[in-house]
């Protein structure tokens, strides 16, 4: 009987499979039509009857329409490639495959063959060119293009250009569609199945498109294989593929292990597959999966912006992308389509200024016509995002407080390493305040698009300053960077969250600890965001550092502002500047002063925009401080030149307590400043150890006591120390009286 049992449950296994292979099969090759990758028949008929009623759909029409019609009747280059990023063929292939879309889009809308023709006559093109070519002359990777210098780029081009397929389906005869698919298609799905599987099974952004490529035009071109290939990997044993990167590259909540940045870009083809799919083959529920979390993963996404919509530059990052870009256009329409409306998706799109012509860019054009109080802000709110697919590797606090123009935001990162964009850092912070970038992180050294600069690719110093510890606001030991600086060593390990608080806003706290990122050194921080009744903002920033043996430990603010005063006696290097170290980041720093305290706090007060900003920070015995900017070993000039303020104390058990203090206005046009001095007058440690750490800071005439447990987060657990006693894992007191 048990041999009987297992038949049964393996031919039940196998039942269910070749049901869902039938379904798939089923819905592509029996309900076949187009188009039905970006958009439907039935939706095409929506969008035509509500163009003249809502002037953002007309407004977007028109500016499509414009840029198509320079180019009917017009012999549209193809050129075969030879440029990076930034480089005519480059740039070229890419306006082409948009060019193919929106061609595309406006023959549906408008029924004129002139469309369809224009990108008949593309496609024939590419049917002649694609064949032809190897990898490409200025490949630098492992996962070179074709089309373009590196894979992800031809990946791209096979999404859109696979919906511009679609789109012109209809008008083309039998031999075109043979000529277009076993030309234009079939050399870059083969080369990307089987050339580069192993790239193509990753689980990373660039797998994200390169299924959506294939799935697309498996979708246009009614080939089940390549649909299963996209949907299950290229052995289709659902290791990796579509379903395996929804499943493995978000966490519960949506966060995107990359982090913001490549959330925004990764989460368009996760949309344009998607709509794909659920257009073609509705009974798979794809928007659905796991719990709606590609809504999560955009809510997540936008929540982790400032207030000018650019996403904060976690790992690899580029400041000046907002959500405002394409990738975001996109998918809000896309996804207000099928998740209905949502109050924060319409002030971005407002802030957008375009829709795109399907049923979610008509939905959001009425709404904005409609609406009379569209909202002045952005609603942002304190969250805290977990990492890895359990939502167990770490995560992200961000704390808010105040609203709208006056929000301040305090980041801390204690994730997962986030793949091949990470960085070495854990316990690292990030402040904004009144939409500025306050103590920030460097982001990443890239010039996307630019051909003079390594044609438009990650710069070197990228890997060598971006990616290492010392670029952002945490502990460095030895000036060595956290894991040594070795990918393999970081993504086996993440840091763990031991409490938080933030439903007061008054009073926020978080607290994690890192155990890995050096062997025999325990890390842990706590940042307190608190808010005086007086309605002074500060942030109170524990780190201890626990070591068996003596280590150097440096603590850098990388600040954002013009220095006005500090504490610190130091000799400025006004004749000759030297780098600080030799390696691990500090080679590209330029010491420009530095000095020594004693048994003080010191203190660095600089203004950014019309604020003051003081650090103040405990030195008991001696500490090392140093003032530095970026730019040194770098003769191509590719970093800004950014200052920071570095803290270094040697030790076992250290601890650096410090406060950073928002006060004070600036008027330019007035010339004059109030507020301009610190209230932070003195801290003290009252008690540290392994088990308490107990911290009294002085802020003008009120005195501030934050105690907390090192070692229990037990929320019922009562503790006494320094003469203090509490519940829970900590306490913050304001001249004696529970804050």
């Amino acid at each position: 009987m048990p041999g009987a049992q297992k038949t049964y449950k393996r031919l039940l296994r196998m039942n269910r499979i070749l049901t869902l292979l039938f379904t798939l099969f089923m819905c592509v090759h029996v309900q076949a039509q187009h188009p039905n990758t970006f958009f439907t028949k039935k939706e095409i008929a929506e969008v035509k009857k509500n163009l003249p009623l809502y002037p953002l759909l007309n407004q977007s029409f028109n500016e499509i329409k414009n840029s198509v019609d320079q180019w009917i009747g017009k012999d549209v280059d193809v050129p075969f490639p030879k440029d990076p990023a930034g480089g005519y063929t480059h740039d070229k292939h890419k306006a082409n495959y948009t060019l193919m879309f929106n061609s595309g889009v406006l023959y549906n809308l408008t029924g004129e063959t002139k469309y369809a023709t224009l990108v008949k006559n593309m496609l024939l093109k590419y049917a002649a060119l694609n064949p032809t070519l190897k990898n490409h002359p200025q490949a630098t990777s492992s996962s070179p293009g074709r089309i373009f210098w590196q894979a992800l780029n031809d990946a791209n081009w096979m999404v859109y250009t696979g919906m511009a397929y679609d789109l012109i389906y209809n008008s083309l005869t039998v031999t075109e569609h043979k000529k277009i698919e076993e030309g234009a298609f079939k050399p870059e799905v083969d080369f990307f199945t089987h050339d580069l599987k192993n790239w193509f099974n990753l689980i990373h952004n660039h797998a994200v498109w390169a299924c959506a490529g294939v799935g697309i035009i498996g979708i246009a071109t009614n080939n089940q294989d390549y649909i299963d290939m996209a949907l299950m990997g290229s052995e289709k044993n659902g290791k990796s593929g579509f379903i395996a990167l929804l499943d493995k590259l978000f966490s519960p909540d949506g966060y995107y292990t990359e982090g913001p940045y490549y959330t925004r870009y990764a989460i368009l083809p996760f949309a344009l597959f998607a709509n794909a799919l659920n257009n073609s083959n509705p009974s798979l529920k794809i928007f659905e999966h796991r719990n709606r979390i590609l809504q999560k993963a955009l809510v997540t996404c936008l929540q982790q912006t400032n207030t000018n919509g650019a996403f904060f530059p976690f790992n690899d990052a580029l400041k000046e992308k907002d959500y405002t870009s394409n990738e975001l256009v996109t998918t809000i329409d896309i996804f207000w389509k099928v998740y209905g409306p949502h109050k924060n998706w319409l002030f971005v799109a407002n802030k957008q200024g375009r829709v795109m012509l399907n049923n979610g860019g008509t939905a959001i054009a009425a709404a904005l016509a409609k609406t009379k109080d569209i909202p002045k802000y952005f609603e942002y709110k304190s969250i805290e995002c977990t990492d890895g697919v359990q939502g167990n590797e770490g995560g992200i606090s961000i704390f808010r407080n105040g609203k709208d123009e006056n929000l301040t935001s305090l980041l801390f990162k204690y994730t997962s390493h986030g793949l091949s964009h990470g960085h070495y850092d854990k316990l690292g912070l990030m402040l904004y305040d009144k939409g500025n970038e306050i103590i920030s992180n460097y982001g990443s050294v890239r010039f996307i698009g630019v051909e003079q600069k390594y044609g438009g690719r990650y710069l070197p110093e990228n890997k060598k300053y971006a990616e290492q510890t010392i670029a952002h606001n945490t502990i460095v030991q030895d000036e060595t960077s956290h894991f040594n600086g070795k990918e393999e060593t970081a993504e086996k390990f993440h840091s763990d969250k031991l409490f938080s608080s933030y439903n007061n806003a008054a009073m926020q706290v978080v607290s994690a600890k890192e155990d890995n990122a050096y062997p025999g050194t325990h890390l842990q921080r706590t940042l307190y965001m608190l808010v005086l009744p007086d309605g002074k903002k500060i942030i109170a920033d524990i780190f201890n550092v626990q070591s068996g043996v003596t280590h150097q430990y440096d603590l850098p603010f990388q600040y954002n502002g013009a220095l006005i005063n500090t504490s610190v006696k130091y000799e400025a290097s006004t004749k000759k500047l030297e780098p600080l170290g030799k390696k691990n980041g500090y080679q590209y720093l330029w010491k420009e002063a530095a000095g020594t305290a004693v048994d003080t706090i010191v203190q660095l007060t600089f203004l950014n925009h019309q604020t003051y900003y003081t650090i103040s920070s405990l030195v008991q015995d001696t500490a090392q401080i140093f003032y530095t900017r970026t730019g040194a070993n770098d003769p191509n000039f590719n970093l800004r030149h950014e200052p920071a303020f570095i803290i270094r104390k040697n030790g076992n058990n250290q601890s650096f307590v410090s406060v950073i203090e928002i006060h004070g206005k600036f008027d330019p046009v007035y010339e004059f400043s109030s507020n301009a001095y610190p209230s932070v007058k003195q801290i003290k440690l009252l008690q540290n150890d392994k088990d308490y750490t107990i911290a009294e800071i002085l802020v003008g005439e009120k005195k501030l006591i934050l105690a907390q447990c090192n070692n229990n987060t037990d929320e019922k657990k009562q503790h006494t120390a320094a003469g203090i006693s509490w519940t829970g894992p900590f306490t913050v007191l304001l001249n004696g009286q529970k804050f």
